[in-house]
C-alpha cells in the first residue's frame, strides 16, 4: 500500500455498531490503498453513523473539522443507570420510572436547551494528572472532573416508549451525549443512560451521502477512490482568495503576499488556477500568510 499525493480526498462513512472508530478507517484504508489517513471526531463502538476520514493530503483539514457541530438521534433508557453511562457499562443502580408525560418531559429537556455545563464521563479519553479517565475507571477509580461548557443547539423529543425516550440533538463539539443521558435522566427522578445512539450529521456534512462499510467492502480499489471528495468541500464556511500562477507559487513556498483584496480577517482558502491549494490567514488590510499548504 503506497501514498500518491493525487489520492487525497474525505470519504464519508456510515459506521456500524459494534465496531471502533479506528477499525473502521482501517479497513478504510485498505480498501482504498491510502496510508496515510485519519478521522475528525471519534464514535464510541455502541454508536453507529457519519464517520468523516480523511485521506493523503486532506488529513491536513482534519483541526478544522474537530471543532464541527454534530447531531445525534439518541436512544435513552430510564430507570438504570451504568457505570459508562451507555449500555456497554455495568448497572449501577436501578429505580422505578415514573408515569411521564410529554409535557413533564419537555419542561426537564427546556433545562438541557443552549449553553450548559456537562461533567464529562469517567470513561472517556479525557486526561487526569497524564493518565486517560477510562484507563482509571477500568481501575475502578473515580476523580473529580471540572465541568465543561457545551451547547446543545437543538434538543429534540421524537418519541416516547416507556421506559424508553429518544431524541435528537444538534450539539457543540465536546457535547458527551452520553453524559447528557445521565443528566436528562436525574433531573427526571430516575436515572439513566444511553442506550443507543446514531450520528447523522458533522458540519458540513450529512449520512445522507454516506457510504455504509458493507457497501464499501463490496467495492474495488478503483471504485472506492470514486468515492472521495474534494479536501475543500469540508471548508465551506471559510471565503475563498484566488491567486494567479506566480502568486500561488509563492505561498506554496510558504511566503506571504500583500496587496490583495481585502478580505475580513481570518481563515481563507486558497485557489490557484488549478485549484485549491491551501488555507490562509488574512489581516483584513489585503495580506495573506499561509497556514497549511496543500500537494495535491
Amino acid at each position: 500500500m503506497t501514498d500518491n499525493p493525487d489520492l487525497s480526498g474525505i470519504l464519508l462513512l456510515d459506521k456500524p455498531a459494534g465496531i471502533t472508530s479506528n477499525a473502521a478507517l482501517s479497513r478504510a484504508k485498505r480498501i482504498l490503498g491510502i496510508k496515510k489517513a485519519g478521522h475528525t471526531g471519534t464514535l464510541d463502538p455502541m454508536a453507529s453513523g457519519l464517520l468523516v476520514l480523511c485521506f493523503g493530503e486532506a488529513t491536513k483539514v482534519s483541526a478544522f473539522l474537530l471543532d464541527a457541530d454534530k447531531t445525534y438521534q439518541a436512544e435513552l433508557r430510564l430507570g438504570v443507570e451504568t457505570d459508562s453511562e451507555d449500555a456497554e457499562g455495568e448497572v449501577i443502580a436501578e429505580h422505578d420510572v415514573p408515569a411521564l408525560d410529554e409535557a413533564g418531559i419537555e419542561e426537564v429537556l427546556d433545562k438541557f436547551r443552549g449553553p450548559i455545563e456537562q461533567v464529562p464521563p469517567m470513561h472517556s479519553a479525557l486526561k487526569h494528572k497524564g493518565k486517560r479517565l477510562y484507563e482509571l475507571a477500568r481501575k475502578g477509580e473515580t476523580v473529580e472532573r471540572p465541568p465543561r461548557a457545551v451547547t446543545i443547539h437543538k434538543l429534540t423529543l421524537d418519541a416516547v416508549a416507556l421506559p424508553k425516550l429518544r431524541l435528537t440533538v444538534h450539539c457543540s463539539k465536546g457535547t458527551y451525549i452520553r453524559s447528557l443521558a445521565r443528566d436528562i435522566g436525574q433531573v427526571l427522578g430516575c436515572g439513566g443512560h444511553l442506550s443507543a445512539l446514531r450520528r447523522t450529521a458533522s458540519q458540513p456534512f450529512d449520512i445522507r451521502d454516506a457510504t455504509a462499510l458493507e457497501n464499501l467492502d463490496q467495492l474495488d480499489r478503483e471504485q472506492a477512490r470514486a468515492l472521495l471528495r474534494p479536501a475543500d468541500v469540508a471548508l465551506p464556511h471559510l471565503p475563498e482568495i484566488v491567486l494567479d500562477e506566480q502568486q500561488a507559487s509563492r505561498i506554496q513556498q510558504g511566503q506571504k503576499l500583500a496587496g490583495l483584496p481585502v478580505i475580513e480577517e481570518g481563515a481563507v482558502r486558497i485557489y490557484a488556477p488549478q485549484g485549491f491549494i491551501g488555507i490562509g490567514e488574512t489581516d483584513g488590510a489585503g495580506r495573506l500568510r499561509p497556514r497549511r499548504v496543500f500537494n495535491l
